[in-house]
């Protein structure tokens, strides 16, 4: 547990939060500045990086995120990010299940440079670099 992870700090109950559910492999808090009401956090209590760090943690912490969402009376948005061009603040994986309404305003942050159209010019060959270099790493191991 790196010293000065803050959510290592809340899921050791060093740091205070607004715990909403408990697991004995995640929690889920309520985030400083929620987008939202019913905005939450679901964090592993073992330290890793981001959803790529470790797929095992991923996969649990996403399991509890669906966990909790089930419950809901809303739809919602799961979104988590790696690194900090794609929003990542805090550097300890955690999942955002935001409740949805019609009218909430809010926008995700993709979808309206190239337009909404996943078949659009601009999308397929973003679809075609990644599986290039997904396969090259593959062929590298």
């Amino acid at each position: 547990m790196p010293d000065n992870c803050v959510f290592c700090q809340i899921a050791a109950g060093t740091a205070p939060a607004t715990i909403v559910r408990e697991w004995e492999d995640a929690i889920v808090i309520v985030p400083l500045g929620p987008v939202v009401d019913g905005h939450v956090l679901v964090i592993p209590r073992r330290h890793v990086q981001d959803f790529t760090s470790s797929p095992t943690v991923t996969a649990t912490v996403m399991g509890r995120a669906a966990e909790y969402a089930a419950h809901l009376a809303r739809p919602a948005n799961v979104i988590t990010s790696k690194g900090h061009e794609a929003t990542q603040s805090v550097f300890h994986l955690h999942v955002h299940v935001v409740p949805r309404s019609a009218d909430d305003g809010l926008m995700v942050p993709w979808g309206t440079v190239y337009g909404d159209d996943p078949q659009a010019p601009h999308w397929c060959r973003v679809a075609e670099q990644q599986a290039r270099r997904i396969d090259e790493l593959e062929a590298t191991r």
